[in-house]
């Protein structure tokens, strides 16, 4: 929250009465989600003062009224998606009042919001969320030994077309993950290569890449499972638990009767969960690293 937020007097009224009661500016910049800046200046304030009144205005006059810094706030929250200067255009429509977009960031800035990009999740239901947080509770408290026999795998495709139109949002620092701060994208699009992956604790492979065509259960099996899977399991020994997702190749029956031939035990995944597996920083820095170069392109495929 900015150092310059107007706390209304009800609210540094509220302040005041906590701190005079004994409660720790730390535990009340928690509660109202304030910097400690603001509540030492208002509690400074009071104790030589004995008033809670702000100092009247010094130097330019603001562009825009309290009200209007309101508005600015409200409609922000309404349309997350709307850039500064939409936002500019409605008030001057709702009010008359003409300000830059640089004003209203400033102003909206004040009011605990900055314009992010928004988290990218898949579509999840309502049953999605209760079998990943009984997952994640079953899993909390695992120990690294626990961790340590568990092959985390996964298929990525990597787009070689850099989208650079990159959408922001107006939202709250800490509130990345909530609904209304997110947009859901359950597809792919232009050119890119799939590619696949493993990590453990202690080690990895070299990122393979399926050529053309798609990838089905016969080319997980043969291209995954046999040359790269089950010399881990040799290596970790009966101990070792894979882990791969829910997709149509995975669960296909001769991938199943392929990982039984190998005594190769599988942990249960949640549907709808490529954010609770590590492996997907690995993707996180593969695109930004791929973000910065001109990758090259083979001839198109016809």
């Amino acid at each position: 929250m900015s150092n310059h937020q107007r706390l209304d007097d009800g609210m540094r009224w509220r302040i005041v009465e906590r701190l005079e009661a004994g409660q720790s500016q730390v535990q009340i910049c928690r509660e109202f989600n304030l910097t400690p800046s603001v509540v030492c200046n208002l509690w400074k304030q009071f104790q030589d003062t004995v008033s809670i009144e702000r100092k009247p205005a010094q130097g330019r006059p603001r562009a825009i009224t309290a009200t209007e810094d309101r508005y600015l706030s409200i409609i922000a929250r309404r349309n997350r998606g709307a850039t500064a200067s939409l936002l500019s255009r409605d008030l001057y429509a709702a009010t008359g009042t003409r300000v830059s977009r640089v004003t209203v960031s400033k102003r909206l800035h004040e009011t605990g919001l900055f314009a992010r990009r928004p988290a990218v999740c898949v579509p999840i239901t309502s049953t999605n969320r209760r079998v990943r947080l009984a997952w994640c509770r079953e899993h909390k408290n695992w120990s690294m030994d626990q961790w340590a026999i568990i092959l985390f795998t996964d298929e990525s495709r990597i787009s070689l077309n850099t989208d650079s139109r990159r959408t922001f949002i107006w939202r709250e620092p800490g509130t990345r993950y909530l609904p209304s701060n997110a947009r859901e994208i359950d597809h792919y699009g232009g050119e890119g290569l799939m590619v696949w992956t493993v990590i453990m604790l202690d080690g990895r492979t070299p990122l393979h890449v399926f050529e053309r065509g798609t990838v089905t259960g016969v080319r997980y099996r043969d291209e995954i499972l046999e040359p790269y899977v089950r010399l881990f399991r040799g290596a970790v020994g009966p101990e070792f638990i894979l882990m791969d997702d829910n997709a149509r190749p995975h669960r296909a029956l001769l991938v199943d009767e392929f990982l039984e031939s190998e005594d190769i035990r599988r942990m249960d995944w949640p549907a709808r969960s490529p954010d609770l597996n590590p492996i997907e920083h690995v993707w996180d820095d593969l695109g930004m690293a791929i973000a910065t170069r001109n990758p090259f392109r083979e001839p198109s495929r016809k």
